[in-house]
């Protein structure tokens, strides 16, 4: 069964003009807030790394996912994602994520220009060499059928929920070669549904 985000889409009210006549209305939109990703390794105090906007709902898989994209994890290397535990004084907004990492996490490694956005991931990168991507070459041998591939946009629309209430979110999906969904991802950000 293949999971999906449980991304916000609180209801507001809002005006609505069709064929120039303007009518109010409660329309459900689609949610977006910071998350600041911290990270730190055994005996670290997690040092901040990232604020990105995004679509609440899966935090801890966005906040592995950033690092791993950023070269900044290897994929076996989290020991354990939580809501940071913050000061007293501060309400926990769920928007502070850390991640212990199993060995040392240099933070310096992380350092960008500007913050992430949920724009295309590329901003805030200080050079084109950083843009690289930082993934295994797909094995040799994986054949999928010409009609699976020209089938999978469809099967991934089906199954984003919150734009089908809001209309407005972008989404990431992870088929087998056959076709079946196994993971989906719904978020403002192409990047952060990918990550």
């Amino acid at each position: 069964m293949a999971t999906t985000s449980r991304g916000s889409a609180p209801a507001r009210r809002v005006i609505a003009v069709r064929g120039g006549v303007a009518r109010r209305r409660r329309d459900r939109l689609a949610g977006e807030e910071p998350m600041e990703i911290r990270a730190g390794g055994p005996g670290q105090e997690a040092a901040p790394v990232a604020v990105t906007m995004r679509t609440p709902g899966n935090d801890f898989e966005l906040a592995v996912g950033f690092l791993l994209t950023e070269g900044l994890l290897a994929a076996d290397g989290v020991a354990e994602v939580r809501y940071c535990g913050l000061d007293d004084a501060e309400e926990q907004l769920f928007n502070v994520v850390s991640v212990r990492t199993r060995e040392a996490f240099d933070a310096g490694l992380s350092r960008r220009a500007t913050p992430a956005t949920a724009a295309c991931g590329v901003c805030g990168k200080a050079s084109l060499d950083a843009v690289e991507v930082r993934c295994d070459p797909v094995p040799p041998g994986l054949r999928v059928a010409a009609s699976t591939l020209l089938g999978l946009p469809d099967a991934l629309r089906a199954g984003q929920e919150v734009f089908d209430r809001t209309g407005g979110l972008h989404a990431a999906g992870l088929f087998d070669a056959g076709g079946d969904l196994i993971a989906l991802r719904e978020d403002v950000g192409r990047h952060n549904a990918v990550d």
